[in-house]
């Protein structure tokens, strides 16, 4: 959802009973971290519902506004929460329903945060759409709402008008995923230092969810990856990595998926196109140098990459985050 930003983009976020304290908490820490380089905020957080609710925490949470903020929001956002209609028997208070179902369909951008999704999906707003919640309700929230495609694997699913997230940390990534589509890498690196969370986390909740830790075998792979960074214009190759991590192929292929959730290839690409990502925003370097200095190679495989990662072509990519200053 990327606009013109003439004043600060209105969040709704809707507290229910039985609110997650954390996921509460999660977006105003966020939002309003997200400033423009004079500092100015860029977004503005009202915790909204139709009255006291208690938290999961043992704290109950008065919200300073009604139900009528989800009429006006530009996103709403629903936090996740441990108990009630949604995630017990799928029923939802109607007039919750009815706000969430007319923002929807007047345009607003709708969120969830962990298990918040059982109040979209009870809501119908999920029907047909693929989302994301905690892995430790797949036994339960599955078979309230079976026209929904769950997956249990990710941090979060952007399907345009409707974000949902995996549990209680995600919450974070997807805030940020937001503030990197509506102002760029650059705002969103800030908030998230601001915040003191890593910008962006590689793989999926599948590297959270409980199994038997495998026995440590010498030292994990991060500073293989912190020096593949340094490279990114280099023609590192699988092989580079493991020699530079002194374990056989196998072995750190191994060793990285279960660090990451995802294979050696697989993040080195995805960390190639973030940094074109950095340089096309930040930079007026040509799109061939880009991809060189992305280690991408050549701007036909940089348009490649951007379409299959993101869904846009670099030159239209730029002009979003990089708009040309008319002369004055």
């Amino acid at each position: 959802m990327r606009k013109n930003w003439a004043m600060a983009h209105l969040v709704a976020e809707l507290a229910l009973d039985g609110i997650v304290a954390l996921d509460l908490g999660t977006p105003p820490q966020v939002f309003h971290a997200a400033r423009r380089s004079d500092r100015e905020r860029l977004y503005t957080v009202r915790v909204c519902g139709t009255g006291p609710v208690r938290s999961t925490a043992g704290f109950t949470v008065v919200p300073d506004y009604g139900l009528e903020q989800l009429a006006v929001a530009d996103t709403v956002i629903v936090p996740g929460i441990g108990r009630g209609g949604p995630v017990t028997d799928g029923t939802l208070d109607p007039a919750v329903k009815d706000a969430l179902r007319a923002a929807h369909e007047r345009g607003a951008r709708i969120v969830s945060i962990c298990t918040g999704a059982s109040v979209l999906a009870a809501a119908g707003l999920l029907d047909g759409r693929t989302a994301a919640t905690h892995w430790a309700w797949a036994d339960r929230i599955p078979p309230l709402y079976p026209r929904v495609d769950w997956n249990f694997d990710v941090l979060f699913v952007d399907d345009v008008d409707v974000l949902t997230s995996a549990g209680v940390g995600a919450g974070i990534d997807l805030c940020l995923h937001i503030v990197r589509n509506d102002h760029g890498t650059e705002v969103a690196n800030r908030a998230a230092r601001r915040c003191v969370v890593p910008p962006f986390r590689e793989g999926g909740q599948a590297q959270y969810i409980e199994r038997p830790v495998p026995p440590a075998a010498g030292i994990g792979t991060e500073p293989t990856r912190n020096w593949a960074l340094d490279r990114l214009a280099d023609p590192v190759s699988l092989e580079d990595m493991a020699a530079h991590a002194r374990m056989s192929v196998r072995t750190f292929t191994r060793r990285f998926r279960e660090e990451t959730g995802v294979s050696p290839r697989q993040w080195l690409l995805r960390q190639r196109v973030a940094h074109a990502q950095l340089l096309l925003e930040s930079t007026d370097l040509g799109i061939e140098t880009v991809a060189r200095r992305s280690g991408l190679g050549s701007g036909t495989a940089l348009r490649q990459h951007m379409q299959a990662s993101i869904g846009v072509a670099p030159s239209a990519y730029r002009k979003t985050f990089r708009p040309v200053q008319s002369a004055s």
